[in-house]
């Protein structure tokens, strides 16, 4: 059972293209705790590739939103915004995720704007354990949560320095009311009714709520669909500076032949790791359907991967990597190792031809 506290109200923002097989289940984790969910559907420009010829999910997504809305929402809390809704006749988004946020944002009329991604999940408590937060401390303008990234499967994640040098923290929930306006999606940002941006305010950090136990949970790696999506949009879109997205995904994703660089950002050092800990009720359901043979969704074959975090020659290497060690100092270091023992035997060979 969800107890509401009184004047915090979450309006929730989504985001999506080809949300399946998320989407279902995203909405109905949120929706006991929401005072709205507001969900912006269709493709930027550079998903072109993915999407349909006016803008829309290939996978359904869209149909499936609005059977939710119909079937599945009795206290009318669900609103679908498309491209066509704000003006684009050919159901493409202009720019770069920037305006299908703001779609969200000015519809908004919670006190509280939490940004969602269909594949991002929460336990339910905790969700509750920020609404009391933030209605015994109002003063509060952010909160970022720690992101725990999924790779394969649920019991195996991924890190690396790109994520150590905080890229694990997303800014996801920030005050909201009269005249706020949502600037960015990249970083996402908000200014309040004065123009001031909120994140200079008090903010709640996601690494003491990594304390707590509180975390974001993202399946952003998990089935080969999203990843092959992902890195389609990814390979096309300007602001990432990723054209060899798609060659990673092949390479590093679905052939496991570089597990130094397995997270999507591929520019760093990362690496796998077991998972040992809880997922939210929500994605426990949503994987139980996936593991059935009749799902329609492939699941990447892990042997591979097992076989991987059980080489003692991989655990050390993730071991030097994890405290910043790159295998450019390993093999250097190693090469002096080298020279010097041949350097030792030497001395000792000259020494023993003197003595003989």
């Amino acid at each position: 059972m969800v107890v509401k506290q009184e004047g915090v109200r979450f309006t929730f923002g989504i985001i999506v293209l080809n949300g399946e097989p998320f989407v279902r289940h995203t909405i109905a984790a949120l929706y006991p705790h929401a005072h709205e969910i507001i969900v912006v559907e269709g493709a930027a420009l550079a998903a072109a590739a993915i999407a349909t010829h006016d803008g829309h999910s290939r996978d359904g997504t869209l149909e499936t939103l609005r059977a939710i809305a119909q079937e599945n929402d009795p206290e009318g809390k669900i609103k679908i915004v498309t491209a066509e809704d704000e003006g684009h006749p050919n159901g493409f988004w202009p720019g770069e995720k920037h305006e299908q946020s703001r779609a969200y944002a000015k519809r908004a009329t919670g006190t509280y704007l939490w940004q969602v991604d269909v594949d991002e999940y929460y336990m339910p408590e905790n969700i509750e354990a920020i609404r009391s937060m933030l209605a015994t401390d109002p003063p509060v303008s952010m909160v970022t949560f720690k992101q725990v990234t999924f790779w394969g499967a649920p019991n195996v994640v991924a890190d690396g320095w790109y994520l150590k040098s905080g890229a694990e923290i997303y800014r996801r929930l920030f005050r909201w009311g009269p005249g706020f306006q949502y600037v960015s999606h990249r970083p996402p940002t908000v200014c309040d009714e004065t123009g001031k941006d909120i994140s200079s305010g008090h903010v709640i950090s996601g690494y003491d709520l990594s304390q707590k136990g509180i975390v974001l949970y993202h399946y952003s790696l998990l089935l080969p669909k999203q990843v092959q999506e992902k890195c389609e949009y990814y390979g096309a879109a300007d602001w990432a500076a990723r054209s060899g997205a798609v060659e990673w995904a092949n390479t590093a994703f679905f052939g496991l032949k570089s597990p130094y660089r397995v997270h999507n950002v591929y520019e760093y050092p990362s690496w796998l790791e077991r998972y040992h800990g809880p997922h939210p009720p929500a994605f426990q359901d949503l994987w139980g359907e996936l593991k059935k043979p009749e799902s329609a969704y492939a699941l990447r074959p892990m042997d591979d991967v097992d076989h991987l975090l059980n080489s003692p020659r991989y655990r050390l290497g993730r071991f030097f990597l994890s405290r910043g060690i790159s295998s450019r100092t390993l093999t250097d270091l190693g090469i002096r190792i080298i020279r010097r023992l041949r350097g030792v035997k030497q001395r000792l060979v000259t020494g023993v031809r003197r003595w003989m």
